[in-house]
């Protein structure tokens, strides 16, 4: 059995502790009620959304009350968690960027989520985070930039691979280069046979955000050692390695030819009307 030498010390900081709370609460409860008020709100039904932001709050009371709710401002606060979000299931759009968040349990509840911005928060574990809103299928607008997990190497293509409806990312359009850059390096089955042709074996092309890809510290091959010119003597301790920069760095090849099928004859000449349309030239882009 433990023995605290100084027991009054200990229960004065749990007594703090609870204090702080039950005070963090009332003043949530009375910048919701303000709203109300500032709205004209009588119902809680009637309550579509809530202007909570640049409060100071560093808890939120339960908003389970309002069922109808879809928009919710919470930015520029100091709240921890979001624990206050359980039933809100209209909910489309979420503002909680410019917090001191560092883990969103809870937000999976919230399935008619369309636009969560996180940006500016303390959230470190990316693989938690992606489970969280792995099951927002409506969410297409999703900000997580600043906030330490976005150190991870290739981590706006690991949350694309994981969140393949957002349409937004950080501020920027998801481009179908990206999406193909994610299968990649991410789809195994899809992409394992073609990155492995290249080094006459299959290697693996997965990665994890624990173990993220980068690449090891190189070795120099001595300088009398010729490829060309213009290739990189960096020599991969990893095959994988070796395989994504290989295919990040392929060229891109255009083929352009007279689409034959589009130029009339003679005869069609001969025959032709004003206003025919001229022939067409055919493009094909390899890479």
């Amino acid at each position: 059995m433990s023995w605290d030498p100084n027991p009054v010390p200990r229960a004065l900081r749990c007594w703090s502790l609870r204090r702080a709370s039950e005070t963090a609460l009332q003043s949530s409860r009375r910048a919701v009620e303000d709203q109300l008020k500032i709205r004209g709100h009588k119902r809680d039904a009637d309550v579509f959304e809530l202007f909570l932001s640049k409060k100071e709050l560093t808890e939120v009371i339960d908003l389970s009350r309002f069922k109808k709710l879809k928009y919710l401002w919470l930015h520029h606060n100091k709240l921890h968690g979001i624990t206050f979000l359980t039933r809100n299931y209209c909910l489309t759009e979420l503002y909680l960027n410019n917090n001191a968040i560092f883990e969103i349990e809870g937000l999976h509840c919230l399935p008619s989520l369309n636009i969560l911005l996180l940006h500016h928060n303390e959230l470190t574990n990316i693989d938690a985070t992606v489970k969280e809103l792995q099951g927002m299928l409506n969410l297409k607008i999703l900000s997580l930039y600043q906030n330490p997990l976005c150190q991870y190497n290739l981590y706006r293509l690991y949350i694309i691979y994981h969140l393949p409806g957002v349409e937004l990312l950080d501020r920027n359009q998801v481009t179908e280069k990206e999406r193909r850059s994610m299968i990649t390096i991410f789809n195994h089955k899809k992409a394992h046979i073609v990155q492995s042709i290249a080094f006459r074996g299959k290697v693996d092309a997965s990665w994890g955000p624990k173990s993220p890809f980068k690449q090891k510290p190189a070795q120099r091959v001595p300088s009398d050692f010729g490829f060309a010119n213009n290739v990189d003597k960096t020599v991969f301790d990893d095959p994988e390695d070796a395989v994504f920069v290989r295919s990040m760095k392929r060229s891109v090849m255009t083929l352009t030819s007279m689409n034959w099928n589009t130029v009339p004859t003679r005869e069609e000449r001969y025959l032709e009307e004003e206003g025919t349309e001229p022939a067409q030239m055919l493009t094909v882009t390899l890479r």
